[in-house]
Order: structure tokens, then C-alpha cells, then sequence
């Protein structure tokens, strides 16, 4: 993999990621429908991580981040913040091993996201987006009861969780006898997108992987032009709530930095589109921040034509009466 060397995650990572996982996980199968290839001029393999345990690809790295923690250090639980794909991963990773888990999440989260993640067994504390900081919160809560902080993303062994997508991705595409051309999946803070790219460049070094984000809230594309990290210039909310991260992290811009070929954006009405196409052509229901990537495919914003194209739907919790509204739009 060229300009690995010093990466804050190794291949090897994720490779042991995945054999923690992998009792608990679904390994997402890979796509290809002609209706798609059509529509791109490509060669065009869908990886839904909506059909991931939690409905999202987030259940891979907290699964990872909380078995990592020694029994010993597990009594005293874990407290995450997250707008509702980390949270449910957490809760759900925490059922499952025993442990207590505390979210934050904004009060003005998907009802569904925020059902889930109390229907997981967590106790949710909810904030103010626009005027209480989460991390601050939840890092008062830890400190109070001795509990562990389970970031969203930026953390090398949530990122190794989340490359298990780009294992399976390249794992999938070798047997198959393909090679890809370009990688394509949303970023929030980059934990997804870093964990594909040190997965798929390790046994593919030449594909071109892409991340997308919600038009304004191009943070990623931002940093990677200036080689720094740059926080976005929104001054609007968009449907893809999920990608509203500030900027990328710390640790997955080290990596992005260095393995990414560049950044793309949809608008929301090019994200209510992808949504629609998946439901009415792919058959697949995919939560709006899970889109943007399809969304700025069939919006041209990708070199695609006559390429092998692979493109990550992250996550499928939706509202059901927001999904009827922004497809019937």
C-alpha cells in the first residue's frame, strides 16, 4: 500500500477486527444491478451496510471498541456521543457484552434512531445541537461514574472495526476476479472512509478512493485540498444529519490525508433523488447520510464511466414518514 508507513491503523488492525466481529456482524454482501450500470456508464457494485446489525455500518467499530476493554475495566460502563448510527452501534455492542452504555444524542435526532438506541437497553441523555457541546457532556458523565469514553470515530480501534467494510469489499471483488477502479463512501468524521481506504489500497494500491459529503458540509473535501484539517462553512442544516461533523478528526485525517484521492458533494435534493432510485430501482431503503455517495454518482460529480465503481450506502434509519415525504418529493 503506497504511503502507509506510520498510519495510525495497519491492515493487520483490521484484519484482527475482523475475527472479533465476525460472530456478530453481517458481512454485507456486494451488489451489481443492471439498472445502476445503466444509469452510470459503469461497472457499479453497491456494498449496503443498511442491511448491517443496527441498520448501519457503526455496530463494526463499537463492537470492536468494547470488546477491546478488559472485563476488569467494563463495570463501571461506557458513554458514547453520536446523532444515532454510533449510538445504536454502541447500545447494541453493549447488550451484547453486558455493559452499561449512556448516549448523548441531539434532541433533534431521528425519533427512530433515538427509540432504537433505548430499545438497545441504553439510557439516552439528550442535548441542544445548537447550543451544548456533546463531547463535553458525555465526557462529564464518564467522569462521574468512572465510565469509558466510545467515540464516534476517531479512535484506531473503531476505525479497524469500520475497515472491516474494505476488507470484505476487496475480499469480495478478488474473488470475483475484479479490480476496482473507485471506492466511494460518506464521511461525519472520517472513521468509515479511513478504515476502507487502508483496507482495499492494501491489496488494491491504485483505486481511487473518494469520499462524499453533504454539499456545504465539505469538510473533508476542505482539508484535503488545503492539506490541514478545515472545519465546513455551513450555515444551514441539511437531511443527511448524520454528516454534520464539524471537521475530520484528528486521527482520520492522518490517514485520510494520505490515502484519499479527493472529496465530492450532492445537495439534498440530489440525496431525496439517490434515496428515491434506491427504493424504487434497487429496492433498498437508505437513510439520507447513507445516500450521498449513490447521490453524487448518478449526479456526475464521479469519474465513473466505463469504470468498476464500488459505492458504500452506510446506513438505512430513516424516520418512516421523513423516507414517505423526501421519496415521494
Amino acid at each position: 500500500m503506497p504511503r502507509s508507513q506510520n498510519l495510525p491503523v495497519a491492515p493487520s488492525d483490521i484484519d484482527a477486527a475482523a475475527q472479533v466481529i465476525a460472530p456478530y456482524a453481517v458481512r454485507t454482501p456486494l451488489l451489481s444491478l443492471p439498472v445502476l450500470d445503466e444509469r452510470a456508464g459503469a461497472k457499479v457494485f453497491i456494498k449496503p451496510e443498511l442491511l448491517q446489525r443496527t441498520g448501519s455500518f457503526k455496530f463494526r467499530g463499537a463492537f470492536n471498541k468494547l470488546s477491546s476493554i478488559p472485563a476488569a475495566a467494563r463495570g463501571n460502563g461506557v458513554v458514547a456521543f453520536s446523532s444515532g448510527n454510533h449510538a445504536q452501534g454502541v447500545a447494541a455492542s453493549a447488550q451484547i457484552l453486558k455493559m452499561r452504555a449512556t448516549i448523548v444524542m441531539p434532541g433533534d435526532a431521528p425519533l427512530s434512531k433515538r427509540e432504537r438506541t433505548r430499545g438497545y437497553g441504553a439510557e439516552v441523555v439528550l442535548y441542544d445541537r445548537d447550543r451544548e457541546n456533546r463531547e463535553t457532556i458525555a465526557r462529564e458523565i464518564a467522569g462521574k461514574r468512572g465510565a469509558i469514553i466510545v467515540p464516534p470515530y476517531d479512535d484506531a480501534v473503531v476505525i479497524a472495526g469500520q475497515g472491516t467494510v474494505g476488507r470484505e469489499i476487496a475480499e469480495d471483488l478478488s474473488a470475483l476476479g475484479v479490480t476496482p477502479d473507485v471506492v466511494v463512501a460518506p464521511a461525519s468524521g472520517g472513521g468509515l472512509i479511513a478504515g476502507i481506504a487502508i483496507a482495499v489500497k492494501a491489496r488494491f494500491p491504485n483505486t481511487a478512493v473518494i469520499v462524499a459529503e453533504p454539499q456545504d458540509y465539505d469538510d473533508h473535501a476542505r482539508s484535503l485540498r488545503a492539506g490541514r484539517r478545515e472545519a465546513h462553512q455551513a450555515r444551514s442544516r441539511t437531511i443527511c444529519d448524520a454528516l454534520m461533523a464539524e471537521m475530520p478528526g484528528e486521527i482520520t485525517f492522518a490517514i485520510n490525508s494520505r490515502l484519499l484521492a479527493q472529496g465530492v458533494t450532492a445537495s439534498d435534493e440530489e440525496v431525496r433523488q439517490a434515496m428515491a432510485f434506491a427504493f424504487r430501482e434497487l429496492k433498498l431503503v437508505v437513510e439520507p447520510g447513507g445516500a450521498v455517495g449513490l447521490a453524487a454518482l448518478l449526479a456526475g460529480r464521479i469519474d465513473a464511466r466505463g469504470k468498476n465503481v464500488v459505492i458504500v450506502l452506510s446506513g438505512g434509519n430513516v424516520d418512516a414518514d421523513l423516507f414517505a415525504r423526501l421519496i415521494a418529493a
